[in-house]
């Protein structure tokens, strides 16, 4: 059913034209008998608008949103998938995820179902970053930590019980303050930085995620255990913030996606992803768009430039243990003996629905 869905929703909208939210790119008519001018890049002020509900995750969390965003079909799919399957928790649940036919950013994120729940809400948003990720992937990573500085200088980011910040000249590094121990911040994105943003388009506030007032606040923490086992948990991602990039499993992530076009490779006569430390894909890029496969009550989302069913083609990957981290030039990582025991809490705000 989920496929026909998907498929209906492909060829109903194979016409449109993908574009960012109303305000964001110009947008500028084309002539019939000219090639299409590929999509402007969006500024550094609507980067930082697309980043400002996440930005202040802590790095490993943003790591696997930027990814997962790449693969928005699959996001769809695997929040209807948790929704379907409430009755199973703890090592059961991470079994059956390890199963699913998702990238390892998707199934990292059912550890943390509102998160994966508010993307889904919001597929338009989603969509949007995911393509910013794919083809402003500099400008992306300098948009979060620029929004990290102004949370700071408005005197909202700081270390507490539940999470550490560190700065480095201009790099703020976000982490759990106790590794095995996971918070999602709770906060307003367009007012805890300070000066007020500009409210994404059709933004849907999805329960749990977000708290009136300026401050950063927090739910139960997420112990890492029943996760930790897996070649896609936690401590298998980081940023390589000298880089400017997301780092899996010792390696750079490239995402394999087939949902959005990487420009810079088109221009340059492929369209195409080489690279490790992602899940396998062929590569390809399709360039159909679809409507939002899930939109809030009452709310259009449409957008998401798309090859639905090619997004849903992913690969395994291999379980190195390993404990990773964030720092500036470079990324590191040590043994961690993953085991599937353990377990941690569900609630506030990040716990099953």
């Amino acid at each position: 059913m989920f496929a026909k869905q998907i498929l209906a929703a492909v060829l109903s909208g194979s016409m449109l034209l993908a574009i960012a939210p109303a305000g964001f790119a110009d947008q500028t008519s084309q002539p019939t008998n000219q090639s299409p001018i590929p999509a402007a890049k969006q500024t550094p002020e609507q980067l930082q608008q697309l980043v400002a509900p996440i930005a202040l995750y802590p790095d490993e969390l943003v790591a696997q949103v930027l990814a997962a965003a790449t693969y928005p079909t699959q996001v769809v799919e695997a929040d209807r998938w948790l929704q379907d399957n409430k009755n199973l928790q703890g090592k059961q649940l991470a079994d059956e995820v390890d199963k699913q036919p998702w990238d390892s950013s998707v199934k990292a994120l059912t550890e943390f179902p509102s998160v994966l729940a508010n993307l889904d809400k919001n597929i338009s948003w989603t969509s949007s970053l995911g393509d910013a990720y794919m083809n402003q992937q500099k400008d992306v990573m300098d948009a979060v930590q620029g929004m990290r500085q102004r949370a700071d200088a408005a005197g909202n980011l700081k270390s507490n019980s539940q999470q550490k910040v560190k700065q480095h000249e201009n790099t703020v590094i976000i982490e759990p303050a106790d590794p095995q121990v996971v918070y999602v911040p709770t906060y307003d994105p367009w007012i805890v930085y300070g000066t007020p943003l500009g409210v994404w388009p059709g933004w849907y506030w999805y329960p749990g995620l977000y708290a009136p007032g300026p401050e950063i606040g927090f739910g139960v923490g997420f112990g890492l255990g029943f996760y930790g086992g897996f070649g896609w948990g936690w401590h298998h991602w980081g940023f390589d913030w000298g880089h400017r990039t997301i780092v899996f499993n010792h390696n750079t992530y490239i995402s394999h996606s087939r949902t959005f076009i990487n420009r810079n490779n088109v221009s340059r006569g492929r369209a195409g992803f080489a690279g490790r430390g992602s899940a396998r894909g062929t590569g390809r890029a399709d360039t159909h768009a679809f409507g939002g496969a899930r939109s809030a009550p009452g709310r259009s989302q449409a957008g998401l430039r798309s090859g639905a069913s090619s997004s849903l083609n992913h690969g395994s990957v291999t379980p190195s243990h390993f404990s990773g981290h964030s720092n500036f030039g470079g990324f590191h990582g040590g043994s961690a003996g993953g085991s599937h025991g353990g377990g941690g809490s569900h609630g506030g705000g990040g716990g099953r629905r």
